[in-house]
């Protein structure tokens, strides 16, 4: 019985119909875990981070950090505000050592509210019991103390330096939340020691509160709009609330306004997985239309017998479904299966659970919508046949189903096509950004994060360094060259207008840091050692200064707690260069050769040295000249292709639904051709006896559905250019689209059609005619 009932409807749609659900549930595994970021936080909806908008003459640039003031204020100035807690923005992790364990690992400074405000649930202990107190997770724990049970009481050195005891150890957090420190300290301890933190104008740190229930979330925001100029006079941030809820998915600003973030990755990828799973339904109507007749004695014996058309849809629609329902049994095993690749590809941790009321809802709708809209046109076109017709033998070769059955197939190749261009495109837009002149030479850079004392002694590692024969050059730097670091906008020239409100970007270098990064000096000179007192500029500073040269000019910033002017020369101008954002302009930059406050020590390898063995003696080189501190490294390069992680999600996704696409049309067009190679085969065998090639045969034979694939590329050419110029117009860098990507998509259709169809094309123009007409 299930050996017929798998004959009537081909194993083609079985397996068309398991690759669509594969694709609509591994998406909407990675939709729900986006949708759910954040969640485990029980007062995810009353959370909200304080953002601010700085506005400078060119642009309104949006920023997270805010200064440490602020919290204690709010809590006791405006109403509806109930808790709030301040945090250090994640930077270099900490050494965080237990005789001779040491780990390094990120965490972060906070007020003790954190614990109150966050779903952190303690496993032992509590929250700070003294000023030198960490609570840390279950993870750091283990590789911290190993197996030891009661870790409470015990004691961690950071850094090398201070001892904290272990006040609590929390769960580990999942993987889909923002914050996921995995050690916290009281915030105390850094407010005490840094006097940085008492400024209304020092701006470093993250602020949530925590509304009450009833709280008017418009009214607090006016109140906070002028809240800082209140406190600090002339400052140009205004300041807002920013829901838990929309940090993941709405998290990009332009200009000072929303302007949505990986929301955007979420619809889209949504919306393709449902075309996915469209087209493999596509496939279920076109091969059970395209085999009526095998089913036609079939529906005129049962309306003989007194089937009505009513009954038979029912019927049909259910053997729809229970297809659906076992295409989805083989999709889910081999979900489970592919998980962790899927995984790589997303850069998640997704996990299927098959005892979770949505997962179950999810693939119970799947099978529904499969089998509904599959079934619906094969159960109502075979329902209509007229028993009197199909018993006396006649075969419905002309009518609607012919012409639907080519539209889908239209359908099909024209979202395949629409994907390969889309992909290309991408891809090319990729590269279009990592190709770009960067001001600066990122390849064969290796940086790490380091202590004061790699600063003291840094003539002598830089030496001990450069002695290996692998490394080429060593400089020092305060911040990650591609990110972000310090700005402000106060800093005074000669000529400058009282009213200027510029955003200026500040490094603190050593004197080889320029040439180590390979910037070009436009004008003037290099820093030299014990530069201090004069500073080195970008084009984009210059021109803010004077149309002509700017050597020997002076900038002029507040250099103490009185806000006392400081004047520094300019002795050097260098090229722009890029960092943050690899799309847009860079702001001006400030260059001080002050080393003193370096956290970032970077190595120029040589290129001719092969990378394991470079790092091998680099790294032997610091654990002497550092025991204290394993040696932890990164590539800059990697860091470079962090920034693009969002498009390469992209890229690899499209590529995948791509495949995916031109798999199951594929599939389609293979039954269909098998189909209607079977239908002619009387028709072959007579052009072979009359004398017919077996070239001409397969000519004709695949000529239809050529023709088919040829109107899906006209089709799909307007499509794709039009969702490429939308999706690109997000990007001010940005590639030009190219006529020829249109061509080869089309060429590459074109040819894939033609090797699914030819294959069944030309055994039928090879089979014996005497055996076709016999059988006929």
């Amino acid at each position: 019985m299930i050996k017929r009932f798998l004959k009537k409807y081909s194993i083609l749609n079985i397996f068309g119909l398991a690759i669509g659900i594969i694709c609509a549930g591994v998406i909407f595994l990675w939709v729900e875990d986006e949708v759910q970021f954040d969640n485990v936080n029980q007062k995810k909806d009353r959370l909200y981070s304080v953002l601010a908008n700085w506005q400078y003459d060119s642009y309104i640039p949006t920023f997270w950090s805010t200064a440490a003031p602020l919290a204690p204020a709010m809590k006791a100035d405006i109403p509806g505000v109930v808790n709030v807690f301040r945090m250090t923005e994640e930077w270099a992790p900490a050494l965080m050592s237990n005789g001779d364990k040491a780990v390094y690992a990120s965490g972060r400074y906070a007020d003790p509210s954190v614990f109150n405000m966050l779903t952190m649930p303690f496993v032992a202990g509590g929250t700070f019991s003294e000023l030198h107190s960490v609570v840390i997770t279950e993870k750091m724990a283990k590789k911290c103390f190993g197996d030891e049970k009661n870790v409470i009481g015990k004691t961690l050195k950071m850094d090398n330096k201070d001892a904290y005891v272990v006040s609590g150890v929390v769960k580990d957090w999942p993987s889909n939340v923002s914050f996921k420190p995995e050690w916290i300290a009281p915030f105390e301890i850094i407010e005490k020691t840094n006097a940085y933190y008492s400024s209304w104008t020092s701006n470093s740190l993250i602020t949530v509160v925590e509304l009450a229930p009833n709280a008017n979330v418009d009214a607090i925001n006016k109140q906070l709009y002028n809240y800082v100029q209140q406190h600090a006079e002339g400052a140009v941030n205004h300041l807002f609330l920013f829901p838990m809820n929309k940090w993941r998915l709405y998290g990009n600003f332009d200009n000072g306004k929303p302007a949505g973030g990986r929301i955007q990755y979420v619809r889209m990828f949504t919306l393709i997985a449902w075309i996915i799973l469209f087209i493999a339904c596509i496939n279920f109507m076109n091969l059970a239309t395209a085999s009526s007749e095998k089913r036609a004695r079939e529906v005129g014996v049962r309306k003989v017998m007194g089937a009505s058309r009513r009954g038979l849809v029912l019927r049909f629609m259910g053997e729809a479904i229970l297809i659906a329902a076992i295409a989805c049994v083989l999709a889910v095993v081999l979900i489970w299966t592919l998980l962790p690749y899927c995984n790589l590809i997303l850069g998640k941790e997704l996990a299927m659970d098959l005892l979770a009321p949505a997962h179950i809802g999810a693939l119970l709708g799947i099978v529904l919508i499969c089998g509904l809209v599959a079934g619906s046109y094969p159960a109502l076109y075979l329902s209509s046949f007229q028993p009197l017709a199909v018993l006396k033998g006649y075969k419905r070769t002309t009518g609607s189903a012919a012409w639907i059955r080519k539209g889908l197939v239209i359908v099909q190749f024209t979202v395949s096509i629409v994907l390969i261009i889309c992909t290309v495109i991408i891809y090319q837009q990729i590269g279009h950004v990592k190709g770009r002149d960067m001001g600066f030479d990122r390849r064969n850079v290796v940086g790490m994060n380091i202590t004061p004392n790699v600063v003291k002694n840094f003539p002598s590692i830089k030496q001990d360094l450069i002695n290996t024969g692998v490394v080429e050059q060593v400089a020092l730097a305060d911040h990650a060259v591609i990110y972000g670091g310090n700005n402000t906008d106060e800093i005074y020239w000669e000529g400058k207008p009282a009213t200027q409100k510029i955003l200026i970007s500040t490094r603190f270098i050593s004197p080889e840091y320029l040439s180590a990064m390979k910037m070009q000096i436009r004008e003037g000179r290099d820093f030299r050692a014990g530069d201090s007192m004069n500073v080195v500029i970008t084009e984009s500073m210059a021109k803010l200064i004077d149309k002509g040269s700017v050597i020997g000019k002076t900038l002029n910033i507040p250099w103490d707690k009185a806000g006392n002017l400081r004047s520094f020369p300019i002795v050097g101008v260098v090229k722009d260069y890029m960092y943050g954002d690899m799309y847009g302009s860079p702001d001006p930059v400030v260059f001080f050769c002050i080393p003193e406050v370096a956290n970032i020590l970077y190595m120029r390898l040589k290129a001719d040295v092969a990378p394991d063995k470079a790092l091998s003696k680099v790294g032997a080189v610091m654990l002497k000249d550092n025991p204290a501190y394993p040696f932890d490294y990164i590539l800059m390069e990697d860091q470079f292709n962090n920034l693009f992680s969002g498009e390469m999600l992209i890229n690899r996704l499209s590529t995948v639904f791509a495949v995916i696409a031109i798999l199951i049309s594929c599939l389609g067009l293979f039954g269909l051709a098998t189909y209607m190679a079977e239908r002619r085969t009387r028709e072959v065998g007579i052009r072979k006896v009359l004398g017919a090639t077996t070239s001409g045969i397969t000519i004709l034979l695949s000529k239809d559905f050529l023709r088919l694939v040829g109107i899906a590329v006209l089709l799909a050419f307007p499509l794709a250019w039009y969702a490429m110029s939308s999706w690109l117009q997000q990007y001010a860098y940005r590639v030009d689209i190219h006529w020829w990507v249109f061509v080869l998509a089309g060429a590459m259709a074109m040819i894939i059609s033609l090797f699914t169809v030819s294959f069944q094309s030309i055994r039928a123009a090879l089979m014996n005619p005497v055996r076709s007409l016999r059988a006929e």
